[in-house]
């Protein structure tokens, strides 16, 4: 398993030869707000994405010869065509009319089920990338079109920009935050975001705010509470990061993070960390990995890929 940075890797990763090899970051949310209860069962939300300088990477090959969609490693009680980057190969495939094939390997290197958007990262980057290899010249707009249909977080990743949401999380306006240092740990527990949202003790009232007063308030996680009362490693995995520097869940978990200011602080609060529990560190990025590999290699990056 490769758990080296992006930052680190990029420049010699060989996009232009065989197989391409495409980043698949991870992302935090900075901030997860539940501001109420729609009639239809969703809640409304506010929440700020960033991407992290880690995560995994897909090595894609294009098929001439037929539209075979192969994806590799299988995943255990995972059906192909049930894997979010078959899916969104086929969606894309279908959507433009392409005739051409695929095999994609999945380099897997972030945790599943942690909250940090690997599945829905691997989807954007399948798209991104065979838009460009297949040659379907969409726009990010019919990509991430496309996306959505396949996971609500899909379309942030296609966009490769850090972004906050609102409303159903429909609503996306795009932003810089600070550009921290993370310690993420993951741990055992596999969480239900169902479950978590479905809880009566769920806060659904924290009142809306703006991006500017979000922005310069200290960030907090409205299913923090439901999740440590639920998970006790969790809890645990949280108290330890909090000795360190301020720490919360990302979306509803798995993942706790802790933040800081450098990476050698970061670092040393890493190397102290509980051997049982897999964890990383990466910068907080607010331009997707995906997307600075493309303007270094000098291809499109903005309204067509």
């Amino acid at each position: 398993m490769k758990t080296y940075q992006f930052s680190t890797a990029l420049s010699s990763q060989p996009l232009l030869g065989k197989p391409h090899r495409f980043p698949s970051p991870a992302k935090l949310n900075l901030f997860l707000y539940i501001n109420g209860k729609l009639p239809n069962g969703y809640h409304e939300l506010q929440t700020l994405f960033q991407f992290l300088d880690f995560g995994d990477w897909l090595d894609i090959e294009v098929c001439e010869q037929n539209s075979d969609i192969i994806i590799t490693p299988d995943i255990p009680h995972l059906k192909p065509e049930d894997n979010l980057i078959y899916r969104a190969a086929k969606c894309l495939q279908e959507e433009a009319n392409i005739t051409k094939g695929t095999t994609i390997h999945l380099d897997k290197v972030l945790p599943m089920g942690g909250g940090v958007g690997g599945g829905s990262s691997n989807a954007a980057t399948t798209l991104v990338a065979l838009n460009y290899l297949w040659g379907a010249h969409l726009s990010l707009d019919e990509l991430a079109e496309i996306g959505l249909n396949l996971g609500a977080d899909v379309p942030i990743f296609v966009h490769g920009h850090a972004a906050f949401a609102e409303g159903v999380g429909e609503k996306i306006t795009y932003c810089n935050p600070a550009e921290k240092w993370f310690v993420v740990l993951k741990p055992e527990s596999s969480i239900s975001t169902a479950a978590i949202f479905s809880d009566p003790d769920l806060p659904r009232n924290t009142p809306k705010r703006t991006l500017d007063q979000l922005l310069h308030s200290p960030y907090e996680n409205d299913c923090q509470k439901i999740v440590l009362n639920h998970y006790s490693d969790v809890e645990k995995a949280l108290n330890w990061l909090l000795q360190y520097a301020p720490a919360r869940l990302t979306g509803t978990g798995a993942c706790v993070f802790a933040e800081f200011d450098n990476e050698a602080n970061a670092q040393a609060c890493f190397q102290q960390k509980p051997k049982e529990l897999f964890g990383f560190v990466a910068k907080g990025l607010n331009v997707s990995p995906l997307y600075q590999l493309l303007k270094r290699h000098n291809l499109p990056n903005s309204s067509t890929i």
